[in-house]
């Protein structure tokens, strides 16, 4: 029997390596802007990121996800201290951030994941209304990544019916443009102040109930929590001339709902969320988006109108590049030319005729290993649009990543 031992603690050993996975990638991308910017003279950027992502089985029942970010750049959107983030709260982009950590339990028809993990809900691929758990980093507002949240999230349901709870103890802001960087316009001649933010530490939770029937998929939504889009509080000062901003975030309830229908020749696609808020300052309004989804040989098209009604006006100045990119026709295309190649192609045409966003996109991959993408985004319109104002900020995109 001796001799077995070395061979089942190798077999043992191999049993364990089969529950850990790992992935990973180095991205460096550069930016050129043939435009200066009143607050930002630079014509071109760089960035680097390191990701990092791994997987245990614990149990078959219990298993760990994990990831980590480390990034810098060129231009100060990355904070340059060597803490480590979690909450995803600094203004900049932080050097060192857990991008996920959670555990995660699965017992028939019950999942309960618990810790800092990605939540996506709704259906339509141009806009997400009902997307509330989904804070984003807008730094620049046209390539935009999700943040993750702190989150419990308790999931039943079988192929038919599934019930989502998420609670969620404090708010994750979406990180909006610096305002010494080109993707803040502000006023001229006025010198600008931004003092710390209001961020709420109250909770947040939400419900969904999805079917997916023989004819179609639908889902109803709840949000009750905070925007992670800010309001602002302005305050003007004439000795020394300035404008102190604030940000703070309302309170904020949602009622949503959406729906894929499957067409003989495209897939309609509909989603929309009522918003109220107990917040004086803040909107009430109705986002929706109608889109058509066609998968055609190697080609994938998606396309359709999403639009805005507000009900209620509030008083304090807002930024959303959520509502601001509504009200128009947007639209995807993909082609996929080889296993190697594929050639991407997206657009926003405000129905106002006072902005458009182009952006067409080049991906090769070498190897198993390397991928090389290249592409520009061409951005043109009126200054008093909100897409529209950042027609000086269309740029080359030129991205190398190593993926292991």
């Amino acid at each position: 029997m001796t001799p077995l031992k070395p061979w089942l603690f190798l077999l043992a050993g191999v049993a364990a390596a089969q529950d850990f996975t790992q992935r990973g990638f180095l991205e460096t991308t550069g930016l050129l802007f043939p435009d200066t910017a009143p607050n930002d003279s630079g014509h071109a950027t760089a960035e680097a990121l390191f990701r990092y992502e791994a997987f245990y089985k614990l149990t078959p029942n219990f298993q760990f996800a994990g990831g980590i970010d480390l990034r810098t750049d060129t231009h100060l959107e990355t904070e340059r201290a060597f803490g480590l983030s979690w909450w995803d709260r600094e203004r900049q982009r932080p050097a060192f951030a857990v991008r996920r950590l959670s555990a995660t339990y699965t017992r028939g028809k019950l999942t309960i994941e618990a810790g800092k993990q990605f939540i996506r809900w709704g259906k339509t691929d141009i806009l997400n209304p009902t997307d509330r758990f989904a804070p984003r980093d807008f730094l620049n507002v046209v390539d935009t990544d999700f943040l993750a949240i702190t989150a419990a999230r308790v999931t039943y349901g079988d192929q038919a019916n599934t019930i989502e709870v998420v609670a969620s103890p404090r708010l994750t802001p979406s990180r909006v443009p610096l305002l010494d960087q080109r993707w803040a316009v502000l006023p001229a001649g006025i010198p600008i102040v931004e003092q710390a933010p209001d961020i709420p530490g109250g909770p947040q939770f939400g419900a969904r109930w999805s079917h997916i029937g023989a004819v179609a998929e639908y889902s109803l939504s709840f949000y009750n929590g905070y925007d992670n889009l800010p309001l602002y509080r302005a305050q003007l000062d004439l000795v020394p001339l300035d404008i102190k901003l604030q940000r703070f975030y309302p309170q904020m309830r949602m009622y949503g709902a959406d729906a894929a229908i499957p067409l003989p020749v495209v897939t309609l696609k509909a989603e929309a969320a009522y918003f109220t808020s107990s917040t004086t300052e803040a909107d009430q309004y109705l986002l929706y988006v109608l889109q058509l989804e066609r998968q055609a040989g190697e080609w994938s098209f998606a396309g359709g109108y999403a639009g805005q009604v507000i009900t209620e006006h509030g008083s304090a100045v807002s930024y959303s590049p959520v509502r601001g990119l509504t009200r128009a026709l947007v639209a995807r295309a993909g082609y996929t030319i080889d296993v190697n190649r594929s050639l991407a192609f997206e657009t926003v045409i405000r129905q106002n005729g006072r902005g458009v966003y182009l952006k067409p996109e080049y991906t090769q991959a070498f190897g198993q290993h390397w991928r090389v993408t290249a592409g520009f985004a061409l951005i043109r319109g009126d200054d008093g649009d909100f897409l529209g104002q950042y027609h000086r900020n269309s740029h080359g995109i030129f991205t190398v990543r190593y993926s292991f």
